[in-house]
């Protein structure tokens, strides 16, 4: 029996590392971070943040009950995915196109500035309409904008919202619900989040340091990646995917990586590779000393220490619910540019973690697989495996 294969169009990206996949790349591969040292957010101290500084796309006013920074950069990332988007929407039903995003702030800082105005005036500023705020609503935003009629959702699973929506994505399409799904994650700065990790002792006090002995825990960033998943060949397959729950704890992760590790290899199960096929992997590495320490013995125990990887939150802050979608296209770059993602500079070694090859200079490989990992509050833990495919390596 022939297994369908499902492949990613290239992808529309928007983050802290800029607004082009051009841009993006070249800080990618070189180690640049796109982090800025912010004051206002919290009220004793700056706070370095990964922020999208690019003029983001006006949303439509028939759409103006969606206008939040949010969506915003869903059309920013859905703009880069027109010359994909044009030939499929002409070529299939607008019922069997799909749509699911992954979010955990949706418009939030929306509605943190229109109750911060109804206190002070006793109204709500206009324009604010709570739909911009509900954290089904970035879904909902991209299908009305592209006029597509088929299962349309929003998965909110915190830092694995956008590769569980990935998942859900091929779901539709194995299901035989959708021809193609648009799919992918969005998340915004607000200062629930900013604050919100303050008050769990979770910020660092400057950049962050994944995997080094001196981390002090998470920068916050923003930004929104988007791909069409769909049957229709293309350089780059999505070969796998195993999702675990471990449910140790509502904000900890279980410290010995058995979570981790499952997902993970129920990834390589499906994708029927081996730990030795994975060629590179992006690894959460949010710099908090609770998560690093058991993704470091998770990946150890699985690879060992010569797999190169690299957490790229060293370079855009972490994303939350656009994590996933973001790092999956750093891994789709990485197959297509054969070229490592660098993760900034050698961390300080920790004698309490098992050795990794953790990429902290530019340099190319030969890379035919990648998997992407991410964790998530409450146990959700999500692996993802792309592949190059022939078309790939003709390129």
């Amino acid at each position: 029996m022939t297994v369908a294969r499902f492949y990613l169009s290239a992808p529309g990206l928007v983050c802290p590392l800029g607004s082009d996949p051009q841009t993006i790349c070249q800080a990618l591969f070189a180690g640049q971070h796109g982090l800025t040292e912010a004051h206002g957010w919290l009220p004793d101290r700056a706070v370095w943040l990964g922020q999208v500084d690019a003029e983001l796309p006006a949303i439509a006013p028939a759409l103006a009950a969606f206008d939040c920074r949010n969506n915003r950069l869903l059309l920013a990332a859905l703009q880069q995915l027109q010359p994909t988007l044009a030939p499929l929407l002409q070529r299939y039903p607008a019922e069997r196109i799909g749509v699911v995003i992954g979010s955990s702030t949706s418009g939030i800082a929306e509605g943190e500035r229109a109750i911060a105005e109804y206190e002070q005036r006793g109204q709500f500023p206009a324009g604010f309409a709570y739909r911009q705020q509900e954290i089904g609503a970035p879904a909902l935003f991209v299908a009305r904008q592209l006029g597509v009629r088929g299962p349309a959702y929003t998965v909110s699973t915190a830092c694995t919202s956008s590769t569980r929506a990935m998942m859900s994505a091929r779901q539709l399409l194995q299901a035989d619900m959708c021809d193609a799904v648009i799919v992918g994650g969005a998340d915004s700065l607000c200062r629930l989040t900013v604050q919100g990790f303050a008050a769990l002792e979770s910020f660092s006090r400057g950049q962050c340091r994944p995997f080094s002995a001196d981390r002090d825990g998470i920068n916050i960033g923003e930004g929104a990646a988007l791909f069409v998943l769909s049957r229709e060949p293309g350089p780059v397959a999505l070969v796998g995917a195993g999702a675990s729950a471990d449910a140790y704890h509502i904000s900890a992760p279980q410290p010995d990586g058995l979570g981790a590790e499952q997902a993970m290899r129920a990834a390589l199960q499906d994708a029927g590779l081996t730990p030795a096929a994975i060629d590179y992997l992006n690894l959460h590495g949010t710099a908090t000393a609770k998560n690093d320490e058991m993704e470091a013995r998770a990946v150890h125990r699985l690879f060992g220490a010569a797999l190169p990887c690299s957490s790229t939150k060293a370079l855009t802050g972490h994303l939350l619910g656009a994590a996933g979608a973001v790092e999956l296209a750093f891994c789709y770059f990485a197959l297509q540019q054969q070229q490592l993602p660098v993760q900034l500079r050698p961390p300080v070694s920790d004698p309490n973690l098992p050795a990794l090859n953790l990429v902290t200079q530019p340099a190319a490989a030969r890379l035919a697989t990648a998997m992407s990992c991410n964790y998530a509050f409450g146990g959700s833990n999500v692996a993802l495996v792309l592949a190059r495919t022939d078309a790939g390596e003709r390129q």
